[in-house]
């Protein structure tokens, strides 16, 4: 997938990521040419899936039907809904909004989104 998984200027862009595995059916991504994080917009599938190098889940982002990112569900430190803590990973998600791309406030999953995603979790100690 080229840049931010588009074409500029009808140019192909060099690849950022590379598809190394899939979970049910999610492909699985990581950054070439010292990218880090999943795409802001998809190509050609509604959602991507990051691993930290252990293989444990690190975060998927979902898409809209037009490619935008709507929901990043997310397991790494996040001081906003863990008293601060900077170092113990924390089961999350963001919302994002079209109109306000920056406005994601963290909150922890509901009940019924853990046992949506949980498939996708592989390694995350769920309660």
């Amino acid at each position: 997938m080229g840049g931010r998984g588009t074409f500029a200027a009808g140019n192909p862009v060099p690849y950022s990521y590379q598809t190394v595995d899939t979970i049910e059916g999610v492909k699985v991504l990581v950054g070439v040419n010292g990218k880090h994080g999943l795409p802001e917009e998809a190509h050609s599938s509604s959602a991507y899936i990051k691993l930290k190098p252990d293989g444990t889940f690190h975060e998927m982002r979902i898409y809209d039907k037009d490619h935008y990112l709507v929901k990043e569900i997310a397991y790494h430190p996040e001081p906003a809904l863990n008293g601060g803590n900077r170092r113990d990973n924390v089961l999350h998600i963001h919302e994002y909004k079209r109109d306000n791309f920056k406005d994601r406030s963290p909150r922890l999953l509901t009940v019924d989104e853990i046992k949506q995603f949980k498939k996708y979790l592989k390694g995350v100690k769920l309660q």
